[in-house]
């Protein structure tokens, strides 16, 4: 009896140990909007302190020279979904405003993005936060592989309920009341209206509801907290199976809210500004450390696959954010619109502290998270799996080019080499001697600009026409 006890007793602990080994990770993605590659405290940031991301971030692999595939939030967002350039697709251009409501203005339907193919493989697949990738009945996320949605379908949304109350609003205008030129602040302080741009701040809730599925929710919490607590509870209602969770925040897009408590934080900053930017940042670091904590509590950190990066970089004019040691910003294909704050922590894969030299680029983390899944790579894929380079930083790098399209505008980097065409010239940069893209060398390389120029031309062929502008 003793001899069958303890058959038994191994034969248990090893169907446990086999069914770990082969358990699928959780997969978590955590997207922040407009987020500027100086900004966090391991990218070199200072004066506002992001310890808890930081955290998140020494747990595992930062990417240097991390990419994404667009200097802007819906194409962008398209490739990290799907894997694929969005060039391939004919998603070159950024809907805003009344285009997201167009007939056929989103993410192509034909298109699978990695929550289709997840749900394929028994995960459990939610997004919070922002969608921004067709805001009519087709592109629905819930007609996109999702089986949970919380949030808002177009480019950008107001985090309070009400401007001004329990918060500091600042908002672009054309023109100030008063005949004010520069800034106007209204009597309690609380609204600061500026002309600096030129321009007036969108009506981001126009048309723009916070949707739970398909209804129409009131939601009176910030923005941020609101999709914080939702995260919260799809992780703790997702313990039967792994789950896939799209943690889309809009911090630290525009509209530009700080809370009373941020601002109270920050108040040592003199600089309006720069202060309700720095709330903001801070609320969003609090906001991902109650989320870890919570993995914590479950138990389930230990197998998740967390990713961490920004859909663009910063707009430094808008929301005073830095790209340092960059140069350029959004909307820019230089380094600054397009190298961002990105990370990998998966306990048992990256090892605390690494630091990763070799460039990646946004659809290689859909690669990554379907063969974690078991899952083969689909034939149209660009990503490529980063794991090995996770274990081992020094294997060499995975992929010869990295291609940008937007419109006339196109670059291109193989090694160290960046080529990058903003209107009519082509120019060349080293990005290993000079990072902020400050001296054209094409002059004193024409062969190499010329080889680099053919093989962008070459693989923009590849690409397809776009399909809105």
């Amino acid at each position: 009896m003793k001899l069958l006890a303890i058959l038994a007793f191994l034969l248990t602990s090893l169907a446990q140990l086999i069914a770990a080994e082969t358990k699928k990770p959780n997969v978590l993605f955590i997207v922040a909007d407009d987020l500027g590659y100086g900004e966090l405290g391991c990218y070199g940031g200072q004066g506002i302190p992001t310890p808890n991301i930081d955290r998140l971030i020494a747990k595992g692999a930062r990417f240097t020279d991390g990419y994404v595939t667009a200097p802007f939030c819906a194409a962008s967002r398209a490739a990290l979904l799907t894997g694929r350039y969005q060039t391939s697709f004919g998603f070159e251009f950024n809907p805003i405003g009344s285009k997201n409501l167009q007939p056929g203005i989103g993410l192509p339907v034909a298109i699978l993005t990695i929550a289709d193919r997840l749900r394929t493989a028994g995960y459990h697949t939610g997004l919070v936060g922002k969608w921004h990738l067709g805001g009519t009945a087709p592109f629905h996320p819930q007609q996109r592989g999702f089986d949970e949605f919380f949030g808002f379908l177009h480019e950008g949304h107001y985090f309070e309920p009400e401007p001004g109350k329990g918060n500091t609003t600042w908002l672009r205008r054309k023109n100030l009341p008063e005949g004010a030129m520069g800034r106007w602040t209204s009597p309690d302080g609380r609204l600061i209206l500026s002309d600096h741009l030129k321009a007036n701040e969108p009506q981001y809730n126009q048309d723009n509801p916070i949707l739970r599925g398909d209804k129409v929710v009131v939601e009176p919490s910030n923005l941020t907290d609101a999709f914080t607590r939702e995260a919260i509870d799809f992780i703790a209602h997702s313990k039967d199976k792994p789950f896939f969770l799209y943690l889309a925040y809009n911090a630290v897009h525009s509209p530009m809210q700080g809370t009373d408590a941020g601002m109270a934080r920050f108040k040592d900053i003199s600089d309006v500004h720069r202060r309700i930017f720095a709330a903001m940042l801070s609320h969003l670091d609090d906001s991902v450390g109650k989320l870890l904590a919570k993995l914590d509590a479950n138990g389930q950190t230990e197998n998740t696959l967390i990713v961490f990066l920004s859909d663009n970089g910063g707009p430094t004019r808008e929301l005073t954010s830095s790209n340092l040691p960059l140069r350029g910003e959004k909307g820019q294909l230089l380094e600054g619109g397009i190298r961002i704050p990105f990370a990998i922590t998966w306990p048992g894969i990256t090892k605390p502290g690494t630091v990763i030299h070799t460039p990646a680029i946004a659809t290689d983390l859909a690669a990554t998270a379907l063969a974690a899944a078991g899952l083969s790579r689909p034939t149209d894929a660009d990503g490529k799996d980063l794991r090995n380079l996770l274990a081992n930083p020094s294997v060499a790098p995975q992929h010869e080019t990295l291609f940008w399209r937007v419109g006339k505008n196109a670059a291109l980097r193989s090694g160290k080499w960046k080529l990058l065409r903003a209107g009519i010239h082509w120019e060349l940069y080293d990005l290993e001697a000079d990072p902020s893209e400050s001296k054209d060398v094409a002059a004193s390389n024409k062969e190499l600009t010329k080889t680099l120029v053919e093989r962008w031309e070459t693989w923009s062929k590849t690409q397809v026409e776009p399909l809105w502008r």
